[in-house]
């Protein structure tokens, strides 16, 4: 199982967040991956705030690489709007996308890919590990 941990998950972490255990336990077990989308959310940040260290860290977690489908994206975006999911942006249906297309499980703080995940094949990762 390889887990696609989003950038909300990450700034909370990199916060010190009370309930950092589960990030711990992905990293510990190497089951964290990522991708160009959330590391060019991060790294801006993370340079204007001179975390060169953690730069270095994150450009060492495995990257999957991104392929987009465009008509798949206006797709999913349609079956979201359908189903009263809205105000969902083109970059975390892109996550969404990359998530389904890798096989891979999406942990994420945003509210939204809950929603998502009941209209898509999303699989989305809890603290419990599921």
């Amino acid at each position: 199982m390889s887990i696609l941990v989003d950038s909300s998950v990450w700034i909370e972490y990199f916060r010190g967040s009370n309930d950092s255990g589960a990030m711990d336990f992905l990293i510990d077990e190497n089951l964290l991956v990522t991708n160009d989308l959330i590391l060019a959310e991060l790294i801006p940040v993370l340079h204007v705030r001179r975390h060169r260290k953690l730069i270095g860290l994150m450009r060492e977690v495995k990257k999957t690489p991104m392929t987009l489908d465009w008509d798949e994206l206006i797709q999913m975006q349609l079956v979201c709007l359908r189903n009263g999911v809205n105000k969902v942006g083109l970059s975390d249906l892109m996550i969404a996308q990359h998530a389904v297309h890798n096989n891979l499980t999406l942990y994420s703080r945003d509210k939204h890919f809950s929603l998502i995940a009941k209209h898509l094949h999303l699989k989305l990762y809890n603290q419990s590990g599921t």
